[in-house]
């Protein structure tokens, strides 16, 4: 079996934040290319990133990956989702999605959720899946028309075939509001 497409959700609209936060800069390198540099230490090959037609972030745009333009972003995360999925199954492809908010994911996470026979969502905690996620093929056909700003996660949560697989510590935080940052900062720094 192939290695799955490893999809990068950067369609957001990061009204919370002000805009461009998956270009802001965090120890060092902008929010979005560390979630390249650890797609890379999972030992994944580039995939795509999903990202909105206008004000392209500039970590997507340097990042050499195949970028697929989001027309609908402004409704909802779904909407990447279903490209993703998209995306995926055109290739013949399992797929992992991953956001490019969520600079913390250790790598070994995205491969044990790669790793699995089925459906895997990391555990959000009492039960709750979400991203990253991997999405065997077979399931692919399901997400392709989501809708709305929970992604898939509804379409998650009603399945019982899907495995939850419970990351390190503090490693889902996002970056949602300007003083994530720093704290995310501090918890990349304290990793080297």
């Amino acid at each position: 079996m192939s290695a799955p497409l490893v999809a990068i959700l950067a369609a957001g609209q990061a009204r919370r934040f002000g805009g461009g936060k998956l270009d802001a800069l965090c120890a060092g390198r902008r929010v979005g290319a560390h979630v390249l540099a650890l797609v890379d230490a999972a030992g994944f090959a580039p995939g795509v990133i999903v990202v909105p037609t206008a004000d392209v972030p500039l970590f997507a745009r340097e990042s050499g990956w195949p970028l697929i333009e989001n027309p609908r972003s402004e409704a909802g995360l779904a909407t990447s989702v279903a490209l993703a999925a998209k995306a995926a199954l055109a290739q013949r492809r399992d797929l992992l999605i991953v956001l490019a908010d969520m600079p913390l994911v250790a790598p070994a996470h995205l491969a044990a959720l790669a790793a699995s026979e089925g459906l895997a969502a990391s555990d959000h905690g009492a039960g709750k899946p979400g991203v990253p996620v991997f999405v065997p093929q077979v399931l692919l056909a399901d997400i392709t028309t989501l809708e709305g700003e929970s992604g898939a996660g509804r379409w998650l949560a009603g399945r019982a075939d899907c495995t939850l697989i419970a990351p390190p510590p503090g490693t889902l935080a996002d970056v949602d509001r300007s003083e994530d940052i720093g704290l995310i900062e501090a918890a990349l720094i304290a990793r080297r």
